[in-house]
């Protein structure tokens, strides 16, 4: 069994147990965290209305926090002397999907 989940603005695939790292999420480690399913598939049964996968739930584990790359950007205009240097580093909640249910 595996459910398609949204958080973040993103949509990942996932099983019982697997780890990932998703959106910064604000909960404390150790807490617990439900997460939407929007394609919910076991075996041949595929639930995908809203109707079919009113019930059903996706139980996450917050297993810690995590930082991406850091990514330098640099813009200028010549011959006007305009110059930005900027930095981002994006901060990623790390999960363990502990239980999907059907409901």
């Amino acid at each position: 069994m595996y459910a398609v989940i949204s958080t973040g603005g993103k949509q990942y695939r996932v099983k019982e147990g697997q780890t990932l790292d998703v959106e910064r999420l604000g909960v404390d480690e150790g807490g617990e965290v439900s997460l939407r399913a929007i394609l919910l598939v076991d075996g041949e049964a595929v639930l995908s209305t809203p109707s079919a996968l009113g019930g059903a739930s996706v139980t996450a584990k917050v297993v810690g926090e995590a930082r991406g790359p850091k990514i330098d950007g640099f813009t200028y205009k010549s011959k006007s002397n305009q110059r930005k240097r900027w930095g981002h580093r994006q901060k990623y909640t790390t999960i363990e999907i502990t239980k999907i249910s059907k409901g």
